[in-house]
């Protein structure tokens, strides 16, 4: 999303010129498919976790442009809200002690930079959704400077032709009405990326699809929004609303939201692609002066730029991703339904139970979605957003079970496997994926761990806004400690 910008205004031109050569690009990107011009001997990994900045009172801090100078890492970037940032970590391979060795570089990343924030200010926290966000802190005035930011807002708000509302039944209601998109700002998630061949692609994108659901549900960590309880993953309905670039008659007619679970199961990443030219308009209709097809005919790799940054403006929870390193093209799923926190070993843990399962489902020799409706994928996501870690679910040969008791019985043995598949130590697997079954035993993660303690808090005495404050206060020293969320005490 923060890719850099130049021209703010277009003409009609722009946007036919757009049109065409994006779908000159489709072309070009079929052909590179069919002739399997791309990287995928040795998958890769990547993560993107996005970070808040709240100061010493546990408000949300406006300051990331001061910490990512005071930082001054290329891997620390900016996000949409000016309390947001957001750490891209170098790609790496599985295998081994990898992942262990992940976490160790994570947090001295985290721990070297909350250093530097603390000099102008500011801490950092790993969380779904800030829950000491007030209204008045989510304006036009607090998106960042970047200008593909201020941009991205005018054209959803263009397409949309009115004010945004944002309604959300949970445990409470909400219902507010906001004229710019920085309420999703509020949404910090980690986004995993995998590696693919195109053979692959369709299958990985697929189990993802399908496991999303369990995975928010373990790992929710947004249950609250302007002091109110709604969701257990709250960003989930949040970020689907906040940049719906659609009127309600438009969403009457059934037109498709540009945060988008899918409608159907796919045969080859050009299904999704074309997908995203077919049905979306360009919000950001910048061309380059190259032509991919004479770049593709003199032997080169054309970065397809226009189709990338289309791409980049369809927020499915499960994207593809083309990218050129070094020269190769590859091929990635980004999976984003994570929410940030609380901790970096719960954050590898989600990973490997992520990558383990994947590669799991992907590989059967019945895969599972062939069982399974879409539909049904979709209600399962919702669901887990919804509930949590209490949620239930539907599966293929079990029928409607709740979530811990499917993960525990079925699901944490087959992600065993492909980490094993992927040549994952032996220690390292049991200890990560110890971490999600332990989460299912207890029925403890970062969402119910918030609600439990604000609720202790408000038996104490205490009003919503000052329990809200205390329990973030209590919850950043349990993060930088590193314990596993599911050993974190509730306020007594």
């Amino acid at each position: 999303m923060g890719e850099k910008v130049e021209k703010t205004e277009f003409s009609r031109e722009d946007r036919s010129r757009y049109r065409q050569k994006i779908r000159r690009s489709l072309d070009v990107f079929a052909t590179m498919l069919r002739e399997s011009r791309f990287e995928f001997e040795r998958p890769m990994t990547g993560m993107e976790i996005e970070l808040n900045l709240i100061d010493d009172h546990a408000d949300p801090a406006m300051l990331n442009a001061e910490v990512l100078g005071a930082i001054a890492d290329p891997d620390f970037q900016t996000e949409l809200g000016q309390f947001n940032i957001e750490i891209n970590l170098p790609p790496r391979r599985l295998a081994g002690d990898d992942l262990g060795d992940l976490e160790k570089a994570l947090r001295a990343s985290l721990n070297h930079a909350e250093g530097k924030a603390r000099t102008v200010g500011a801490h950092m926290l790993t969380v779904g959704i800030l829950p000491t966000l007030r209204r008045e802190h989510l304006t036009a005035e607090a998106l960042s400077a970047n200008p593909r930011y201020q941009l991205l807002n005018e054209q959803i708000f263009a397409a949309r032709g009115e004010d945004l509302d944002i309604r959300i039944d949970g445990i409470d209601r909400l219902a507010v009405t906001t004229d710019s998109i920085a309420p999703e700002a509020a949404c910090t998630s980690t986004q995993f990326h995998l590696q693919v061949s195109p053979a692959q692609f369709a299958a990985y994108w697929n189990a993802s699809q399908v496991i999303s659901g369990i995975q928010v549900a373990l790992g929710a960590n947004s249950p609250l929004l302007f002091g109110r309880e709604l969701w257990r993953e709250t960003r989930i309905p949040l970020f689907e609303q906040a940049t719906d670039t659609r009127s309600e008659e438009i969403r009457a007619q059934g037109v498709r939201p540009r945060v988008w679970f899918g409608e159907r199961w796919i045969t080859s990443v050009f299904d999704l692609f074309e997908e995203n030219v077919r049905y979306f308009p360009a919000l950001l209709p910048i061309c380059d002066e190259n032509d991919p097809a004479d770049i593709l005919e003199r032997g080169e790799i054309p970065e397809l730029s226009e189709l990338r940054l289309h791409n980049g403006t369809v927020y499915r929870w499960n994207r593809p991703i083309y990218a050129v390193v070094d020269g190769r093209p590859h091929l990635r799923v980004e999976n984003r339904v994570m929410p940030a926190g609380p901790t970096v070993a719960d954050t590898i843990a989600n990973a490997a139970f992520y990558y383990g399962l994947a590669r799991s489902l992907a590989e059967a020799e019945r895969p599972v979605w062939t069982q399974l409706s879409f539909r049904a994928a979709e209600e399962n996501f919702h669901a887990c957003a919804r509930h949590g870690i209490d949620a239930s679910v539907f599966w293929p040969g079990v029928g409607t079970v709740p979530v811990t008791e499917l993960v525990l019985r079925r699901l944490l043995p087959q992600a065993a496997a492909g980490l094993d598949r992927w040549g994952v130590s032996p220690a390292q697997r049991d200890r990560l994926l110890g971490i999600v079954e332990q989460r299912c035993l207890r029925q403890r993660n970062g969402a119910s761990w918030q609600v439990e303690t604000l609720h202790e808090l408000e038996k104490q005495g205490m009003d919503r806004q000052r329990a809200l404050h205390e329990m973030v206060r209590r919850y950043l020293p349990l993060m930088h400690e590193n314990i596993p969320v599911h050993e974190w005490p509730v306020a007594g």
